[in-house]
């Protein structure tokens, strides 16, 4: 994950991106969920993770906060406010130095500091990164001590704890109990790996369309870095660029056969999402999320629709809007891994529909937000009254 570590007095400047991507064959594995990043890609936009979430499906980031007790990335708050402006959840990491306990602790608290004053939501994850010489010097006991001590005061903080380590380090320097975020980079993307832990970072190369240098990405499996929330609650209709070796006319073939396979396998989800939809081919207006249900019109090739819900069935992603009849209506943007029907526009801002049973105090826990962000976004008067059904922007 974090090559090349900056130190105190170093600044790398990243070139510009040349090369373009190619999809993994017959892959259902590695998918690009979340990016981890810090200074070396210099400081990003707002459009830089707007594209990573449209493009290629990333849902989080993850940003570098500190470097043992010494060292603040700069970096840190500009990419979590451009990362929140663009819908995705927003966590960080310290980069760990430690050589004993009072080390840990120490390492913990600045981080927990900084995170702090870079405005890393409570909630969000904040990540040890256990990687460096010092730590592969102590015994697996010693660095499970420095864990637990870590977690104590990243927790107490009100963030949620995890370890970040290579594969090759699971029960030969920490314990796997420990590891919560494990990378390993194999030649071939061609299952899932890891999976008992929260991530899977599987390369640390990987270039994003109108981004500058090389980031690390990795593959969630549970909610964990999403603030509890669904993870597949952002996705593009290509579902992800997988990144491969492969290229020319076999890498070409293979994607057919992914492309195909994945119109079968898609499983139906929901979320909200508001956004634009413009369309690049004539297209069908129906009545439910469904090539079977009843067309009402179409729209031509250039027109646009304002929508307020995605919906994956069948294969397709549709966009859900209100027509001037009152009616929702639905139109396909677009297969699952295969082609799309035009270009998505989201808004930045993502919609929380309250619950039964939901509080305000604890829909900001889950969204990694807090009360007086939800109540100043949405004008609400009294944060004790919310109502089910309400859609609260964060």
């Amino acid at each position: 994950m974090k090559k090349n570590k900056i130190i105190v007095g170093t600044l790398l400047v990243t070139g510009l991106m040349i090369g373009g991507v190619v999809n993994e064959p017959i892959v259902n594995a590695a998918r690009t969920d979340m990016v981890d990043n810090s200074n070396h890609n210099g400081v990003m936009t707002v459009g830089n993770y707007t594209a990573m979430r449209n493009q290629y499906g990333v849902k989080a980031m993850t940003t570098k906060i500190s470097e043992g007790t010494y060292y603040v990335d700069p970096t840190a708050k500009p990419d979590i406010q451009a990362a929140q402006q663009a819908g995705l959840y927003v966590n960080g990491y310290y980069f760990c130095r430690y050589t004993n306990i009072a080390q840990a602790k120490a390492e913990a608290q600045f981080a927990v500091s900084q995170a702090k004053a870079d405005g890393l939501p409570v909630n969000a994850v904040l990540c040890a990164d256990i990687e460096s010489s010092q730590q592969r010097g102590l015994s697996i006991g010693e660095n499970d001590l420095c864990i637990s001590a870590m977690q104590q005061i990243v927790e107490s903080a009100g963030y949620r704890f995890t370890v970040y380590s290579m594969s090759s380090w699971g029960d030969s320097v920490l314990p796997w109990k420990d590891i919560g975020w494990i990378a390993s980079y194999p030649f071939n993307l061609n299952r899932d790996l890891f999976t008992h832990g929260h991530a899977w970072q599987f390369r640390s190369d990987q270039y994003f369309n109108g981004s500058y240098g090389k980031f690390d990405v990795s593959q969630l499996y549970d909610n964990f870095f999403t603030g509890g929330q669904n993870k597949n609650a952002v996705i593009s209709n290509g579902d992800t660029h997988n990144v491969g070796k492969n290229t020319g006319k076999q890498q070409n073939q293979m994607n057919t056969t992914k492309n195909n396979a994945n119109v079968n396998t898609v499983s139906d989800e929901d979320y909200a999402q508001n956004g634009t939809f413009t369309t690049n081919t004539t297209l069908n207006i129906r009545t439910a999320p469904s090539t079977s249900a009843a067309v009402v019109g179409s729209y031509a090739p250039g027109e646009s629709l304002i929508y307020d819900h995605i919906y994956i069935r069948g294969g397709y992603a549709w966009a859900r809007y209100m027509s001037y009849s009152g009616q929702y209506h639905y139109v396909a943007m677009g297969r699952m891994g295969g082609e799309e029907y035009g270009t998505r526009q989201t808004n930045a801002n993502r919609i929380y529909t309250v619950r039964s049973g939901d509080t305000l105090s604890g829909i900001a826990r889950k969204l990694g937000v807090s009360v007086s962000h939800l109540v100043n976004k949405n004008g609400i008067n009294n944060a004790n009254l919310i109502y089910v059904g309400e859609q609260l922007s964060y």
